[in-house]
């Protein structure tokens, strides 16, 4: 990254125990951020154990009696709450904080950020927050983007079919239970889902709306058109949980204001940053979260192909880590642009 200065960054992160904040750590390591002190923060009932970073042990400190002070950079994963409470404080102090939560997406005056989409916003952070978008929305605009600014997106249907890592660690532990549950013939009593999630499929993420849509399905709205600076583009959202440890899947159908061929479509999105296609007419050509998104950091996008309705109609099928590119990688890349900065 570029650091002309060697400058060494303080850097906290908030949340440092839970699914996403042990990979931002993981992420910090492997891209050799320039950490001059780590500071991992959670909640009391964490307060007290260690982390490893760079083989060095680090305790995890309590968030509420945490002086923010002197802290450079503040990498934010603990829920909406978490951050609306703390986040104004870090930034206060002086840190720039970047939040993976909902608490500031939609608010004018805090930059809502994909690394490779608009890293030019990073810089307009009156109130020192920076967004990280929500992990749906942020992979399916890492591929439409380049699409988007090269004929134009007039319309977005998208179906997702979401990992339960979205859901935390909790999610994770029910699905890996219900699982063995129901192979052992055991009766099984969901908790973190309102239905069963093993070998089934539920098309519903978050609380609904008045509208019939859920919030998970509001934000592909939102954040779409705020991301790509273009409020015309409409989007058709349809959110799905599947029994999927990590990583997101989308169907996606965009009709265009220019007609794009496939062909087109390919070249433009194999030399655009962040995307991998994988678009093969065969058995196996075509990503999966298991086969080819977990555990990795690009966009990877497949099944290419007219859409057969509409003339100017293209349909992709597109797949990332939720964790790693849908969260914690995002995080980090944003902060080595601050970093940049000097």
């Amino acid at each position: 990254m570029n650091n002309p200065q060697n400058r060494r960054f303080n850097v906290a992160v908030v949340g440092a125990t839970g699914a996403v904040g042990e990979v931002m750590l993981s992420i910090l390591a492997e891209r050799d951020f320039p950490v001059g002190k780590l500071v991992p923060l959670a909640s009391e009932r964490s307060a007290g154990s260690t982390i490893e970073f760079r083989g060095d042990d680090h305790v995890v400190q309590d968030l509420a009696s945490f002086d923010p002070a002197g802290i450079d950079i503040a990498l934010f994963s603990a829920g909406g709450d978490t951050s609306k409470e703390y986040a104004p404080k870090f930034a206060a102090a002086g840190a720039v904080v970047i939040d993976n939560s909902s608490a500031f997406r939609y608010d004018d005056d805090v930059p809502l950020v994909v690394s490779e989409v608009n890293p030019e916003q990073v810089k307009n952070r009156p109130r020192g927050i920076i967004a990280n978008p929500n992990c749906s929305t942020m992979q399916m605009l890492v591929a439409l983007a380049p699409l988007h600014r090269r004929y134009g997106i007039e319309r977005i249907n998208v179906a997702t079919y979401q990992s339960v890592s979205g859901a935390g660690r909790s999610a994770m532990e029910e699905l890996g239970r219900q699982t063995a549950q129901l192979l052992g013939f055991a009766d099984i009593d969901p908790q973190k889902f309102p239905v069963q999630i093993a070998f089934n499929l539920i098309p519903h993420i978050d609380s609904f709306l008045d509208n019939g849509y859920t919030k998970e399905e509001m934000k592909l709205v939102w954040e779409t058109r705020k991301i790509l600076g273009d409020q015309s583009i409409q989007v058709n959202p349809t959110a799905v949980r599947v029994p999927v440890f990590y990583g997101h899947s989308e169907a996606v159908a965009i009709e265009t204001r220019e007609k794009v061929t496939p062909e087109a479509a390919r070249e433009l999105l194999a030399a655009s940053p962040g995307v991998e296609v994988v678009d093969e007419r065969e058995p196996g050509g075509y990503p999966t979260p298991v086969t080819h998104a977990s555990g990795k950091d690009a966009v990877f996008v497949g099944r290419i192909r007219e859409d057969l309705s509409h003339p100017r109609g293209l349909n992709l099928w597109i797949v990332s880590d939720n964790i790693r590119k849908g969260a914690a990688l995002n995080a980090v890349q944003l902060a080595e642009l601050v970093a940049a900065e000097g």
